[in-house]
C-alpha cells in the first residue's frame, strides 16, 4: 500500500472533522467532541515524542492509562476511546497508516473501578449547602481550594500561610515524597483564602507549632484528614448528592473538568503533581505561566458566560 504523507495536526483534525460531518453524518456537537478528544491524543503523542505514524497499541494504552491515573470519569474515557477508534479507522481508510493500532482498544467496562466525579452543578450545590456561621468562610475556602487547585487532602491540611502567593495566583504545596510544587489558583480560590485568612483565621489563637498552618479548627488546631472527610460528606448529604464522595472526588472532578474544557493533558498532570506512569522521571516541564494559563482558560470557575 502506498501511504500518503500525514499532514500537520491542525490540518489533519480539520480533515477528520469534515469526514465525520459530511461522510458519517454526525451532528456538529458530536463531530466537535470527537475531534477535541483526538486533539488530546495528538497532544499526548507530541509530548511523548511519538510520531502519529509510529503510534502503536502500547502508546494508545498508555494514553488511556494516563486518563485513568488522572481520575477521568468513565463517561469521558468511553467517549475518548470511541473518538480514537474512529480516528484511526479514518487514517487507515485515507491511507495515512497501513495498520489500525486501535482495533483492540476497549472502552472501560462498567465494572471497572473509576472514581466518582461531580458535575459543576453538584460542586455548586455542595458549596451552597454550607450553613451560615463563623466557619462558613473557612469551609467554602476548603471546598474551592480542593476543587479549584486539585489538591490532595494531605496537601490541603498542611497548607502554610507562608507558602501562599495570592497576588501572583499561586500556592506551594508539599506533595508525595516531600516534593514541593507551585500550583496555579483560580481567582475564586485566591479571594476566598484571602478573606478567610484576614477574617476568621486572623481571630484564632493557633496552638503551639500551628502558627503557620492555614486551615485551623475553632480551637486553633490543624484540621485532620478525617475532619475534611467529615465536612465534605456532611455537605454532600445536605446537598442531596447520593454519590459516594470524599475530598479526593473534588481532585478528580478538577482533572475531569479541565480535560473536558480542553486543557493540555501534561499541564493537568503537572498541576496534580503526578509522576509519569511510563517512566520514573517527572512529567515534561511546563513553565508556570503556561500552567496558570491552562487553569484560567479551562477551569469552570474561571469561565464567563
Amino acid at each position: 500500500m502506498n501511504l500518503r504523507t500525514i499532514p500537520d495536526n491542525e490540518r489533519l483534525l480539520n480533515l477528520y472533522r469534515a469526514y465525520l460531518t459530511m461522510q458519517c453524518g454526525l451532528a456538529d456537537n458530536t463531530s466537535l467532541a470527537y475531534t477535541e478528544d483526538v486533539r488530546k491524543l495528538l497532544s499526548y503523542l507530541d509530548d511523548e515524542s511519538v510520531p502519529l505514524a509510529d503510534a502503536g497499541y502500547p502508546a494508545l494504552e498508555n494514553f488511556l492509562a494516563t486518563l485513568n491515573d488522572l481520575g477521568i470519569s468513565l463517561k469521558s474515557t468511553s467517549r475518548i476511546v470511541s473518538g480514537v477508534k474512529s480516528f484511526f479507522r479514518y487514517l487507515r481508510m485515507e491511507r495515512f497508516i497501513a495498520d489500525d493500532p486501535a482495533l483492540l482498544l476497549q472502552k472501560p467496562r462498567v465494572g471497572t473501578h473509576l472514581p466518582e466525579v461531580l458535575s459543576v452543578d453538584e460542586i455548586n450545590d455542595l458549596i451552597n449547602a454550607i450553613p451560615p456561621g463563623p466557619q462558613a468562610l473557612r469551609n467554602r475556602a476548603i471546598v474551592e481550594t480542593l476543587y479549584g487547585c486539585g489538591l490532595r487532602v494531605s496537601e490541603l491540611v498542611n497548607l502554610e500561610l507562608s507558602k501562599l502567593y495570592l497576588h501572583e495566583g499561586y500556592l506551594m504545596v508539599r506533595g508525595k515524597g516531600a516534593k514541593e510544587r507551585l500550583v496555579p489558583m483560580s481567582e475564586v480560590s485566591a479571594d476566598l483564602i484571602a478573606a478567610y485568612a484576614d477574617g476568621y483565621r486572623a481571630d484564632l489563637t493557633p496552638r503551639r507549632g500551628e502558627e503557620n498552618i492555614l486551615f485551623l479548627s475553632n480551637r486553633g488546631a490543624r484540621l485532620t484528614r478525617q475532619m475534611i472527610f467529615t465536612i465534605i460528606r456532611r455537605l454532600a448529604l445536605a446537598a442531596g448528592i447520593t454519590k459516594t464522595i470524599s475530598p479526593h472526588t473534588l481532585r478528580h472532578s478538577f482533572a475531569t473538568h479541565l480535560l473536558e474544557g480542553g486543557a493540555n493533558l501534561r499541564a493537568i498532570q503537572q498541576m496534580l503533581g503526578h509522576e509519569s506512569i511510563t517512566t520514573t522521571e517527572i512529567y515534561l516541564h511546563i513553565d508556570r505561566t503556561r500552567l496558570r494559563q491552562e487553569i484560567l482558560a479551562h477551569h469552570p470557575r474561571n469561565m464567563r458566560n
